[in-house]
């Protein structure tokens, strides 16, 4: 695999989908699926246009093929493309196939499923895996990068093939459609060994925890919140956060229980990924007990903490209450430009009748950040307020590829239909 084999079609020209496919122009992609293109089309080698989205790690095209297709259970190499993304170490891409219900029957030329190809690749060494598949020795290029949910993983290159050390993670993901259930242990090590937590398999096991709905996993997690290694206590902090987040009970039974265990505990934690997380944590519980925490904790002295405490607000400013009303006016002028934007949308939830919160908005008009600038114009707009009308004039709520589009369409509804 990481390589685009079979035999070549000869006489054919380049199918106007392929070419937007390999040139990465989604926008053409989009109109050729619209205007009647075959999303099966496929290359001179037999590569279908799906495959090669995957090949690029290009998560927007697979996105537009699959909206359009039926699922192209193999390429002419045999590889579908689910074992594609799997071979390639692509995360974001094999979750969206798996998601969308990519056929798990299809095996490689070594007869490997998805789960035994992603489970050989964790065992591997990547770099070492990619000398044997080229014959090379290197050296091997190293780069990180991240998806558009903000997750990050490295990517090594040598002799034109790349992969993505994703393949953890996804051997997580898949796990449970196979019927397999690795112990809180085994996912736990599997975190651990991946020394930045806003990596995929950081997201990855913590979810799969999550979807046990299982005590024994709360109770697990509990149990790490005095280890000394603060890697396991975030993996503690992100498993309980995210059993109440993801909670589609009613009756809400993780957040009394999270705030008793999160408040005393942010007071003492040392380290500023773990306190975020418990931030995170707290800022997501529906329990009026944490806005006191939250309002302390706009002071904290890392970033992410201060910004998930502002955003954790926007409760306590709808229900105008003073403390909180104060520390987001406090936080609209934060050193960090994520916060001051944060705390312009949660300074908003306050009614339109609390001036206060309208006159803080106003002079947020004048930041040096452009979002931030942003942020503040449409939360005016939605409280009719039109001193910013200005700055929102000024931008083309037409263009899709723009940071504020759906911000600018918020306000567009707003005034067509939310009066």
């Amino acid at each position: 695999m990481l390589h685009s084999g079979g035999t070549k079609r000869r006489g054919m020209g380049v199918e106007p989908l392929i070419a937007a496919v390999r040139s990465g122009d989604v926008r053409a992609v989009e109109a050729l699926l619209e205007a009647g293109a075959d999303p099966c089309a496929a290359d001179a080698y037999g590569t279908s246009a799906l495959c090669l989205a995957v090949d690029a790690f290009d998560l927007t095209i697979v996105e537009a093929l699959l909206a359009s297709s039926r699922w192209d259970p193999t390429a002419a190499d045999g590889c579908s493309p689910l074992l594609r993304a799997v071979d390639r170490g692509a995360c974001d891409i094999a979750e969206t196939l798996i998601r969308r219900g990519a056929p798990l029957g299809a095996r490689d030329a070594e007869g490997r499923d998805a789960l035994a190809l992603a489970r050989y690749w964790h065992r591997a060494d990547v770099a070492d895996e990619l000398r044997r598949r080229s014959e090379q020795p290197g050296p091997v290029r190293r780069g990180t990068v991240r998806s558009a949910s903000g997750a990050r993983c490295e990517e090594l290159s040598l002799a034109g093939l790349t992969v993505r050390t994703g393949h953890t993670a996804i051997l997580t993901m898949l796990e449970p459609r196979y019927g397999i259930t690795p112990s809180f242990e085994e996912l736990l090590s599997r975190a651990l060994a991946e020394p930045d937590v806003d990596h995929d398999v950081w997201w990855a096991t913590t979810h799969a925890l999550q979807q046990r709905h299982d005590p024994a996993v709360w109770d697990a997690a509990a149990a790490l919140r005095d280890r000394a290694d603060p890697l396991e206590r975030y993996f503690a902090a992100e498993v309980l956060r995210t059993i109440n987040l993801l909670d589609e009970n009613d009756d809400s039974p993780f957040d009394a229980p999270l705030v008793d265990m999160f408040v005393p505990w942010v007071a003492q934690e040392p380290d500023p990924r773990v306190a975020g997380a418990l931030t995170a944590g707290l800022a997501d519980a529906l329990d009026v007990r944490a806005e006191e925490t939250l309002a302390a904790l706009t002071r904290h002295s890392d970033s992410r903490a201060r910004q998930w405490a502002v955003s954790g607000l926007h409760r306590a400013a709808a229900a105008e209450k003073p403390e909180a009303l104060a520390a987001l006016t406090r936080s609209t002028r934060d050193a960090c430009a994520a916060v001051r934007q944060a705390a312009c949308r949660a300074l908003a939830s306050a009614p339109p009748h609390v001036e206060d919160a309208s006159e803080t908005l106003a002079a947020c008009l004048a930041d040096t950040d452009e979002s931030v600038r942003v942020e503040a114009a449409v939360r005016l707009a939605l409280r009719d307020d039109s001193r910013g009308d200005a700055l929102l004039d000024g931008l083309d709520a037409t263009d899709k590829d723009s940071p504020y589009h759906w911000l600018l369409y918020d306000v567009h509804r707003h005034r067509t239909w939310g009066r």
